[in-house]
């Protein structure tokens, strides 16, 4: 729910976003990692390796988010998967999102304030509600489907908003009420030692944490109110220049496209440059109905589109700089791309099919 008229939904509160924030998925993919969940499960979901992770601006699927807390709660199926999660988690963590819900007159002014940023750090399809009756219910609901993930997410968000109260107020606050959508595990003593209270339930219509008012209510003994228009400003910025990771294939086209810059590709070649093995790509290909062949046949056509309608360079030195044998190779390859010669350059190539759609 996102208030009418706030900036953060003029920058582009796109409801089909699918993304989450590089901040989150480091927690999320370093609790996994700490549970013993293997290095090669981890690596092989997108976007978890450090390199990826290394900007604020960068996001990351939410698919891949997905994937590290199925990794994390099948290594933890019991209750504590989430638990685990929000405990590595202190102030700052998550950056700009931990210090706007905890900078405001009161707890509960800190959350309004903050609500129409919550796409900081997860996609905007992932509920985030406030209501307030006296106390202060905070509300989340994941898109995630397996019941044992989303126990486990679900979990995770319901003790970082404790947690965040707690340290926001500086007191020992315990909820009203905790509230699971998920059936009662065989014992929850974890999550009554976690949220102070036995208050909680099971199989509720949703996930919830309730604070009292005078919780709710109580002035944040740090407010700042210049620092709190500075993060709104900041995260106004974040969300306009945000932009999504590439997917597995576009990062690979993109290498493939550079090393044919470069030198002929091979798919051990490529597959260094994006630091994986090749096997690990070929799966990554397979998965999108590709292979090295088509992808390999498809950037030289790129190329060599761009190389005719340049018009300085005789085919048989285009055929070398694609990797071919001779121009008649390349002469060859051409009339499978596009039904003519060389000699047609530009003017006949077809500017947006991909070979394997060219009509021969």
């Amino acid at each position: 729910m996102v208030p009418e008229g706030s900036s953060a939904k003029t920058l582009a509160l796109d409801l089909t976003d699918s993304t989450a924030s590089t901040q989150l998925i480091r927690l999320v993919r370093d609790a996994a990692r700490d549970a013993g969940v293997g290095a090669d499960r981890l690596a092989a979901i997108h976007g978890t390796d450090d390199a990826a992770l290394s900007g604020e601006l960068t996001r990351i699927p939410l698919r891949s988010l997905a994937q590290l807390w199925e990794a994390l709660a099948t290594a933890h199926p019991d209750p504590g998967a989430g638990l685990r999660v929000a405990a590595a988690a202190p102030l700052g963590t998550l950056t700009t999102w931990d210090y706007l819900i905890t900078n405001g007159p009161t707890l509960s002014a800190a959350l309004r304030a903050a609500q129409p940023y919550h796409r900081l750090v997860t996609a905007a399809a992932e509920g985030f509600d406030l209501t307030e009756d006296g106390a202060l219910t905070v509300g989340f609901r994941t898109t995630v489907g397996d019941p044992v993930v989303s126990a486990a997410i679900n979990e995770y968000v319901l003790a970082y908003y404790l947690r965040r109260a707690r340290e926001a107020t500086e007191r020992a606050v315990r909820p009203v009420r905790v509230t699971f959508g998920h059936r009662a595990p065989r014992t929850h003593r974890l999550l009554v030692d976690t949220f102070g209270t036995d208050a909680i339930e099971f199989d509720a219509p949703a996930d919830s944490i309730t604070f009292a008012a005078g919780d709710a209510n109580a002035a944040l003994p740090h407010a700042d109110p210049m620092l709190a228009d500075l993060l709104r400003s900041h995260a106004d910025l974040v969300l306009a220049a945000a932009r999504p990771l590439p997917s597995p294939l576009e990062a690979f086209r993109l290498a493939l496209a550079a090393e044919l810059a470069e030198r002929t590709p091979t798919l051990v070649t490529v597959a260094r440059r994006m630091a994986m093995s090749p096997r690990t790509l070929q799966r990554h290909l397979a998965e999108h109905d590709t292979t090295w062949r088509q992808e390999y046949d498809a950037v030289r056509y790129e190329r060599a589109k761009a190389l005719l309608a340049h018009g300085d360079l005789t085919t048989a030195a285009i055929a070398t700089r694609l990797g071919f044998a001779d121009d008649r190779a390349l002469r060859k390859a051409y009339h499978r791309w596009t039904g003519g010669t060389p000699r047609d350059r530009a003017g006949h190539l077809d500017a947006t099919a991909r070979p394997g759609e060219i009509s021969v």
